[in-house]
């Protein structure tokens, strides 16, 4: 029976990489070709204009309801006041007293001057009759007496409409004196209930408000716009109407009346105009919108950007899928690079990488591997023989107390003793005691701030007994800093050395001070003497190692420094300020923290 043969991969198929990526990358190409040519086909610029006239069309509808909607709004208002008793009453009414008929005649100013006040878009309002009785607005107004109202167009259309009503087209308001506006009258005749003949007219001029803004609120497109014509193919409306009143625009109006279809398209130029119509059966006006047709291909023109972004969206996609088969042969080297990066970090406990491969990216891999581990170990080894160097350097420093002023020390006690000064000889040998006690302490080398300054104070005590005509001394220690942890024997040395090189050659009493402090995240410690100073050019070289004073006690402020640094960072340390003949302070700076991560 024999083995079933093993399928290889897709691209393992192919003799090299080259050709696998080159027929997938094609494979996939093609497809997307193929839906960016299905997309082009079934996305046409005709469904695109179709769409737009569809768009128009109920837009220019809308209007045409809000505007028939707005006349029966002011026709109902023509016939509360038209059927108003007080109207009837004060113009057809006989027999009504002076008063009751002055009663009515406040009534209907009352009903007109609410009206007016409710409404922006009414720009009169007025009623006139037969028998030469009228009223206008609120009675601030008056007819023109040079104009013959009977004989105007709205007036007459009212009294010979089947129903009394007429709506004009726009026209010169000349019925009211000294106003003459553009206006749409709406009239409605006024029916005697006594002798049920039309004896009246009461009309509202509508001014353009509230139809330009249903016109202008509803544009098509950036440049386009809507107008309104009446049956007779007059401007009742256009946002432009002093353009075409001048003769500086052309509306192709005779062309619209005569197109019995909903919409036609005229040529303007290089641009298409497309016109949009819709007629009221109410008022016999026809609204009107009018666009250009490039501004509505524009979605013609999205269309192509669409196309271009599915062409980019396949190209990015190719991209992913090529940049996921090169992270799968590459991802190897990858590993290997990150592993380097954290090891150039110092990061050597993560820095081993997983072989994945059994090829020449594998072998190097395990190579790296084992160098790792190779500087890790030595790393280890060298931070182990750099503690223990510096615990030595620490020892040695404890063991150099100066032979020269223990051996003065011993002698001033001796002289004491003869001169049968039981009381100094007791205090300076307690103080010599407790200040070898500690110097040969095996504690941990870190020790509390309070303590380091206790050492100062025997060594101090010492020194005040031998030289107390020429030493004076006081202590300020922060209640926040004395349990700060400091490395030991880093205070003797500079107290030691302001005594001997700025007290010592001074005339008369030298004062000295020591003050430990929190300053932000430090603690700092001064050491300030008022002897004879330094220069610039010592200060310069105070931390040369050649300068280390052997005679007093083999330390030095050179020593000092390299220990304080060596076990805080370069951050932190001793450091001098002083003048010839002021003085000198030394400034210890170590972290707040005392260092423990530093020990870690």
């Amino acid at each position: 029976m024999t083995k079933e043969k093993k399928k290889k991969p897709l691209l393992g198929r192919f003799s090299s990489i080259r050709w696998a990526m080159l027929v997938s990358f094609s494979s996939i190409m093609l497809v997307a070709l193929l839906i960016f040519l299905i997309i082009a086909l079934n996305y046409t610029s005709n469904t695109v204009l179709e769409n737009a006239i569809d768009y128009s069309s109920q837009l220019i509808t809308q209007v045409n309801y809000d505007i028939d909607s707005y006349i029966d709004y002011m026709e109902n208002i023509s016939s509360m006041v038209s059927e108003s008793s007080d109207v009837q009453g004060y113009f057809f009414g006989e027999n009504s007293s002076v008063a009751e008929s002055e009663n009515q005649r406040s009534r209907i100013q009352a009903q007109f001057s609410t009206i007016m006040e409710g409404r922006k878009d009414i720009s009169n309002i007025a009623i006139t009759t037969h028998n030469g009785k009228s009223m206008v607005n609120v009675g601030n107004s008056e007819l023109n007496k040079t104009v013959d109202i009977e004989n105007l167009d709205w007036y007459g259309a009212a009294m010979n409409s089947e129903d009394g009503i007429a709506l004009s087209s726009s026209h010169v308001q000349n019925a009211i004196r000294s106003s003459y506006q553009w206006v749409i009258t709406l009239s409605r005749a006024l029916t005697n209930k006594w002798t049920g003949e039309r004896e009246g007219v009461f009309f509202i001029d509508l001014n353009y408000e509230a139809i330009s803004t249903l016109c202008n609120n509803n544009k098509i497109g950036k440049r386009g716009y809507v107008f309104i014509i009446d049956s007779g193919g007059n401007l009742i409306y256009h946002p432009k109407q002093q353009l075409i009143y001048g003769g500086l625009l052309n509306e192709y109006i005779s062309e619209i009346m005569e197109c019995e279809t909903d919409y036609l398209e005229l040529p303007d130029g290089d641009d298409t105009r497309l016109y949009t119509k819709c007629t009221s059966e109410k008022t016999g006006w026809t609204v009107v919108g009018m666009a250009y047709t490039s501004e509505l291909l524009k979605n013609n023109k999205q269309t192509q950007l669409l196309y271009i972004m599915m062409a980019i969206i396949l190209i990015v996609a190719t991209v992913l899928v090529s940049v996921g088969i090169a992270a799968a042969i590459t991802k190897p080297v990858e590993q290997l690079r990150d592993a380097m990066e954290r090891v150039e970090h110092g990061e050597f406990a993560n820095a081993n990488v997983e072989v994945m491969v059994n090829n020449e990216i594998g072998s190097l891999t395990n190579s790296f591997n084992v160098m790792t581990d190779q500087i890790q170990k030595l790393m280890e080894q060298n931070i182990y023989e750099q503690k223990q160097k510096r615990k030595s350097e620490l020892r040695a420093l404890q063991a150099q107390i100066n032979p020269h002023f223990l051996y003065n020390t011993l002698d001033s006690i001796i002289w004491m003793a003869e001169g049968k000064k039981n009381r100094e000889v007791v205090l300076m040998t307690s103080a010599l005691a407790r200040l070898l006690r500690q110097s040969i302490s095996a504690e941990n080398e870190l020790v509390p701030l309070i303590q380091e300054i206790d050492y100062v104070k025997n060594y101090l005590a010492i020194q005040k007994m031998r030289y107390k005509d020429k030493l004076e001394y006081e202590i300020e220690v922060e209640p926040s800093v004395k349990f700060v942890q400091i490395i030991k024997l880093v205070l003797q040395p500079l107290v030691e050395n302001a005594i001997y090189h700025g007290l010592k050659y001074k005339e008369g009493m030298g004062h000295l001070s020591i003050r430990a402090y929190m300053k932000e995240t430090q603690v700092c410690i001064e050491i300030a003497d008022d002897g004879v100073g330094m220069t610039q050019e010592v200060l310069d070289h105070i931390f040369d190692q050649h300068k280390i004073d052997s005679s007093r006690n083999g330390v030095g402020v050179y020593n000092v420094q390299q220990r304080l640094q060596l076990y805080y960072g370069e951050d932190y340390g001793v450091r001098f300020v002083s003048s010839p003949n002021e003085g000198t302070t030394a400034i210890v700076s170590i972290p707040a923290s005392g260092g423990e991560e530093n020990e870690a």
